[in-house]
């Protein structure tokens, strides 16, 4: 059996002075003012805390697994068991208790630990502080039913529980229900007794000793927007109430809070949720899973300029990096999270067991120079968007940190041009997860990146590049379709935008028709557009392929800026923005810049909502699916099919396909291509809510090609398809040498070379997919092999030779011809290999 074409596949910072100490002469005045204005551009900070993002651990990551873990002796366990991971020498020394340890409450209203599981909540505390760590506790704002049916007495005032809250009851946070008895009731804080409940409830938590509060529930956010909630005054209670017990304990405000009120934030908390709970809670088989984690980088762009020392922090929320398998995430995956997370000085805490904290989570975290870039106080902002982002951060030295991502399901090379950041070369350059030096570089650098994977550079730039400025294409100026609508936008340029676009694959759209260049190339284009929450836009240059655009943030008032390449061609120019399974974000305006000479992406994403969709396809809406949708109900049926009729390619050959799938269990696709008979792929997962990906090889003609997705059952959802060429960094690369074996169940035998200069470390097969090329498309290969399977390290100019086993159906023939698609990585991720074209094996 021979395989063919083998291929790889702002506010005010808070200082305190005391007047005591401060001279009446007009030097000393000077000298305070200078001091005061170093120290706030410095490291201010309201409450005395989050001077830098804090590295530790939480315990609702675990929780959502094990309903029986919150306990006093599990946060023990937790905490020794983070003295002994070596990651604490590294800077993790927070243990947080989050949400179930209460119990009931206090004489004064205030809540206290369930005495079952929490027997000792102090000695709890001081257990943690022996370990040299700080602890946190986790509460909502408002006031529960109980403590106000109790009617308590408020410590220290003549009022009591009932005295505080507004009536008639209504919900105090996003938990709160309906009146008359919303469980968690709003508090008036213009009455006489409410500052001095929460300032006792503080004091209680600063009594047990804890360092860290979580609020939790705080609006507007947390998926409410109910201005009758309005958890501002809470938040600005609890802060001040921290402040009045003279101790450094953070506060952070949780969950996807609205950006609009961004100034209440950042003067009275530490940090903030912009995100939903990054953990699946039993909706996936997983602690997490890959679209919540990249959720967080589409997010990040409507946040990036408002952190900071003196501002507070963006909380991406757990960190699921050190459970192995159970977290849900491939090492590139990971090493993307970590990255992320990073590149956004956002706190660094991990979840999971921490009993059981894993090889990769203690070798990244034991890397200082990975953490410095977390803790180097300048967020980091995104340079370009799409599905090959590039950050960009400030390392406070002179140098750059610069991450490149690749979001794409397949291997794809990724290019940065150094004047798109601002400077002309680099002097030098280091690999901070392979912590090695990779010399100067000119003009550009360009790598091959795993699926989902990314790489880390810290750069010393030299020269100065200033943008030039781009043609400025306002949207309400541009032809709207359909339900698209001009609104007034404050914050926007030229005081507009239009919403509505989207949920049509044929209306609700806006064209640019006056977009001008002088010569036909590849350009960039900024797109300012606003959302709260996942959205997409969907966006096609004179009737050419379509890009998609996904996005998320925090408001729908705020525009937030990404960049991406659109071709065009020499004269005017018509670019449309549309989304055609659900509603896009609104679109402030998009500014075309450069030269023609801009990074275009080798790969293409094709939306599955708007393919031909026959029989009984239907779109569903898919927060965490590409362009917001997917496609579902088809199969079972020859004309039940989702057809996509365009995908372009410039020649012949062999093409990676990488697909996004949703299903619960086993389901198949049978996929034709140009009316070839259609091969069958067999498919599993855990959940319809958030999709998978596999990746495949296909022959594909120069042009056009068509594609059809069908199955002879229900198929999996189908979220979209990519398709790019194959490519290699060169260094790794594999060959077939031979097989052996039955007809039945053979073996491969297949050597992976370095053809580098330097080692391969912990050198792995990413991915082996046979698929058949010609005779019976009923035959079926399986790869019994797990994978990624470590192949340990290389030396230059050094083999290593591993047997692949293959069973193969009974409608295989000997003359049966396969493609077969092969994926080798070393170096994190570094370095990337294929098969050699042309390698044979019978």
């Amino acid at each position: 059996m021979i395989p063919h074409d083998l291929v790889s596949r702002h506010s005010k910072a808070r200082l305190k002075y005391s007047s005591q100490n401060i001279g009446h002469t007009w030097r000393n005045a000077v000298l305070l003012v200078t001091l005061a204005l170093a120290l706030s551009t410095l490291q201010a900070q309201v409450n005395g805390a989050g001077q830098k993002p804090y590295l530790g651990w939480s315990s609702f990551s675990q929780q959502t697994l094990d309903g029986g873990f919150l306990t006093q002796a599990s946060m023990e366990t937790q905490s020794d068991a983070l003295r002994n991971s070596g990651l604490q020498q590294h800077g993790f020394q927070y243990i947080n208790l989050d949400s179930g340890w209460q119990g009931s409450f206090d004489g004064n209203g205030r809540p206290i630990p369930n005495s079952t599981t929490f027997p000792d909540i102090k000695a709890m505390v001081d257990h943690i502080h022996a370990n040299g760590q700080k602890a946190g506790i986790y509460w909502i704002p408002g006031i529960e039913q109980p403590a106000v049916d109790g009617n308590y007495p408020i410590l220290g005032t003549p009022y009591h529980t009932q005295d505080i809250v507004v009536k008639p009851l209504t919900a105090g946070n996003a938990f709160g229900g309906a009146s008359p008895n919303p469980y968690h009731d709003k508090i008036d804080f213009s009455k006489p007794g409410s500052h001095e409940y929460i300032d006792s409830v503080v004091a209680l938590f600063a009594s047990w000793g804890f360092d860290f509060i979580k609020l939790d529930a705080v609006t507007p956010g947390s998926y409410s927007d109910d201005l009758s909630i309005d958890n501002r005054e809470d938040v600005a209670a609890w802060s001040n109430a921290i402040a009045k017990t003279g101790k450094p304990i953070w506060l952070t405000i949780s969950w996807q809070l609205s950006k609009d009120y961004l100034n209440t934030w950042q003067q009275y908390a530490n940090a903030r949720r912009i995100d939903d709970d990054v953990e699946c809670e039993g909706r996936c088989a997983t602690l997490t899973n890959w679209p919540r984690i990249v959720l967080r980088q589409y997010d990040l762009v409507g946040w990036e300029k408002d952190a900071g020392p003196s501002v507070g922090w963006n909380d991406l929320d757990t960190l699921d990096v050190g459970d192995g398998a159970l977290d849900g995430l491939s090492d590139e995956e990971k090493q993307s999270a970590i990255t992320i997370w990073s590149m956004a000085n956002a706190p660094l805490y991990l979840g999971g067991d921490l009993t059981k904290l894993d090889a990769f989570a203690k070798n990244a975290f034991s890397n200082d120079e990975l953490l410095a870039v977390d803790q180097s106080g300048h967020p980091a902002t995104q340079i370009t968007g799409g599905m090959q982002p590039v950050w960009l951060s400030d390392a406070g030295t002179g140098n750059r940190y610069v991450a490149l991502f690749n979001l794409n399901d397949i291997p794809s090379r990724v290019t940065v041009r150094w004047s798109d950041l601002g400077f002309t070369n680099v002097t030098s350059m280091k690999d901070l997860w392979n912590r090695i030096d990779l010399g100067p570089s000119t003009g550009s650098f360009s790598t091959v990146v795993l699926p989902h994977g990314s790489r880390l550079l810290k750069v010393r730039p030299q020269g100065v590049v200033h943008a030039a400025e781009g043609q400025s294409y306002e949207a309400e100026a541009a032809v709207l379709t359909g339900n698209a609508t001009v609104y007034a936008c404050q914050a926007c340029s030229g005081g507009s935008k239009v919403g509505y676009i989207g949920a049509s694959a044929t209306s609700n759209a806006v064209t640019f028709t006056n977009v001008r260049v002088d010569k036909a190339g590849t350009y960039r284009m900024q797109v300012d557009a606003m959302t709260q929450g996942p959205r997409a836009l969907i966006f096609s240059a004179n009737n050419g392929p379509s890009t998609t655009l996904n996005m998320g943030g925090g408001s729908f008032n705020l525009p937030q800026s990404t960049t991406v390449s659109v071709t065009l061609q020499q004269g005017v120019n018509s670019i449309t923005f549309y989304n055609a399974g659900t509603y896009a974000v609104d679109l402030d305006r998009i500014v075309v810049s450069g030269t023609g000479n801009a990074v275009a992406p080798e790969s293409n994403t094709y939306e599955a909502e708007a393919a031909i969709l026959g029989g009984t396809a239907t779109i569903s809406g898919c927060s965490f699916c590409s362009g917001g949708a997917s496609i579902g109900s088809f199969g079972a049926g020859d004309a039940n099919t989702v057809t996509f009729a365009d995908v372009t390619v410039p020649h012949p050959g062999i093409y990676q396909l990488g697909i996004e799938y949703l299903t619960s269990g086993p389901r198949s696709f049978q996929i034709a291509i140009n009316g070839n008979p259609p091969i069958e792929l067999d498919l599993n997962g855990s959940s319809f809510e958030s999709p998978a990906n596999t990746a495949m090889p296909v022959q594909l003609q120069g042009g056009q090609n068509r594609i059809v997705f069908g199955s002879s059952g229900f198929a999996p959802g189908l979220d979209s398809i990519t398709v790019g060429p194959v490519v290699t960094n060169s260094n790794l690369i594999g060959a077939i040498t031979g097989t052996s074996g039955l007809r039945d169940l053979r073996f491969w035998r297949m050597k992976v070379s370095n053809q580098g200069t330097a080692p391969a470390k912990d050198a792995r097969l990413n991915s082996f997919t046979v698929m058949p090329a010609s005779g019976d498309t009923t035959c079926k290969v399986l790869v019994p092999l797990p994978v990624p399977l470590p192949l340990g390290n290389i030396s230059p100019g050094g083999v290593t030779t591993l047997e692949i086993p293959l069973a193969f159906s009974p409608a295989c023939r000997e003359d049966s011809i396969f493609t077969v698609h092969s994926v080798f990585s070393a170096n994190n991720g570094a370095d990337v290999g294929v098969l050699e074209s042309n390698s044979q094996a019978k």
